[in-house]
């Protein structure tokens, strides 16, 4: 399968990326699987040394912009293997909880997919080159209203796996976000 054109994007560095669980299961309603993705984000920027700007954990898929170091990675490089480890690593906590819910969807997912019994996400992400200041602030004020749209909290500070803590709290718990690029506005 190609790349869809990802190889002109070499002196590109500002992406705003989805990525969403098969047939959108709230995966990422267990806290325990978010803390996966989080690791795996943290193990891959330092491989990769991309630059978080913001996110959010959503129960079905997760949004992000990302600056990204092309002589040390792409945006697939960087998604392929966030994408895969934190699929193996919540599979096998899956099998360890015994959460066999989720086993059916994995499994029906992954039908199909030679050399393959299970499937967490989506086959392909999507991303959209962020080109100006404008097109920034409006993925940031999306990404921060998501859990407030989708009715999980009141305030977009008040959603553990945004970065609308780190910028509106200077909250810096769960994940590092390079806040100094946007400023502080969120609304």
């Amino acid at each position: 399968m190609g790349r869809r054109g990802r190889q002109n994007l070499i002196n590109v560095h500002f992406f705003f990326v989805t990525t969403t669980v098969v047939k959108f299961t709230p995966v990422f309603s267990f806290p325990p699987f978010c803390d996966i993705l989080i690791n795996n984000i943290k193990f891959y920027q330092s491989k990769y040394k991309f630059e978080i700007l913001a996110y959010v954990i959503m129960p079905t898929h997760f949004h992000w912009i990302v600056k990204t170091d092309s002589d040390r990675g792409t945006i697939s490089d960087i998604m392929r293997d966030i994408k895969k480890f934190t699929a193996w690593q919540i599979l096998d906590r899956k099998e360890a909880d015994n959460l066999t819910d989720l086993d059916q969807i994995f499994k029906a997912a992954a039908r199909g997919i030679k050399d393959q019994k299970n499937k967490l996400w989506m086959k392909r992400f999507d991303d959209e080159v962020i080109r100006n200041e404008k097109m920034f602030w409006t993925k940031l004020k999306y990404i921060h209203n998501n859990p407030v749209k989708a009715g999980l909290v009141k305030k977009p500070d008040e959603y553990k796996y945004s970065s609308a803590r780190n910028y509106l709290l200077n909250d810096h718990s769960v994940i590092k976000i390079d806040t100094d690029y946007a400023g502080i506005e969120i609304v």
